[in-house]
């Protein structure tokens, strides 16, 4: 699948990668069409009718999967549309997002791959931008993690960019993150930091640890980057005060909305947010069709 040149432009200036994006957008077509026809489109529309899809958002929230949509249409073969608000924009309810002309079997094929994406994105990026909203007045960042929909990755994580959360490793090649698996399996929390350092030494390399002990023993040994797994706000604090700038800190766990601007004030330069990505409610996005 080719791309037009400010497809594929949109694309890349998203950070997005082209040939994943079309995978994507190609295997939700070809999942709704499951290698026939759409039988209902074929029998009631003619071939060469032309018309005016319209999608819009019904509640209010951050959009995200702007270029997503535009792969899809592209795909079904509309080439012809104009972009009305960008990804990262808080849109009020019931505003025109994008407008696309096209046939309108086309417009009925790409519609429900494109909603799909675009209301997942879009709740994703709503969701973060409510959290990072709720921590405002800190320094404190709100960090995805990798509990995102298989095969989804990049995008989830583009939305959580589009919200102003910011992502944590995209794999498991791209940094070390020592967990409590890793800790028995290694002997000690000290002596998993030691392996991970020797073998990979110019990795990033996060630690969790589960008590203030684990934090001290792996600020002796040199942990620069530190995940505090399902500490209380009281144990944040005092990790905050024992760490004293040594390492950035990683509050996970026990995270709510609530709660998150009280453990943002402890201190601590990140919160780990799991929800952002598997928990987030979809905004409700629609496509209402205007015949020529």
């Amino acid at each position: 699948m080719s791309f037009s040149n400010s497809l594929i432009e949109l694309i890349s200036t998203a950070g997005l990668n082209v040939e994943n994006l079309a995978k994507i957008a190609q295997s939700a077509i070809d999942e709704d069409l499951s290698g026939a026809t759409d039988v209902t489109s074929s029998a009631t529309i003619p071939e060469e009718q032309f018309a005016v899809a319209q999608f819009s958002n019904r509640k209010s929230g951050v959009i995200a999967g702007i270029p997503v949509v535009c792969a899809v249409l592209e795909i079904c073969g509309i080439t012809d549309y104009k972009i009305e608000h960008s990804d990262g924009e808080f849109v009020a309810a019931n505003t025109l997002l994008l407008t696309a002309r096209g046939k309108t079997q086309a417009i009925l094929l790409a519609e429900r791959s494109a909603l799909n994406l675009f209301g997942h994105l879009s709740g994703i990026a709503t969701l973060t931008k409510s959290w990072v909203d709720a921590v405002a007045d800190t320094n404190v960042a709100i960090r995805d993690t990798r509990k995102t929909t298989p095969g989804l990755r990049e995008l989830e994580k583009y939305a959580v960019r589009a919200g102003g959360g910011v992502n944590h490793r995209f794999s498991l090649a791209d940094a070390a993150l020592i967990k409590d698996n890793h800790v028995l399996a290694a002997g000690g929390v000290a002596e998993a930091f030691k392996l991970v350092k020797a073998k990979y030494p110019n990795l990033p390399l996060e630690v969790e640890v589960d008590s203030l002990q684990q934090l001290r023993e792996v600020l002796e040994v040199g942990a620069e980057f530190v995940l505090l797994d399902n500490m209380s706000i009281e144990e944040c604090r005092a990790a905050v005060e024992i760490v004293a700038g040594r390492a950035k800190l990683e509050a996970s766990g026990g995270l709510i909305l609530n709660n998150a601007h009280a453990y943002a004030k402890t201190g601590v330069d990140y919160l780990a947010v799991g929800a952002l990505t598997h928990s987030a409610p979809v905004l409700d996005i629609g496509l209402d069709l205007r015949m020529e």
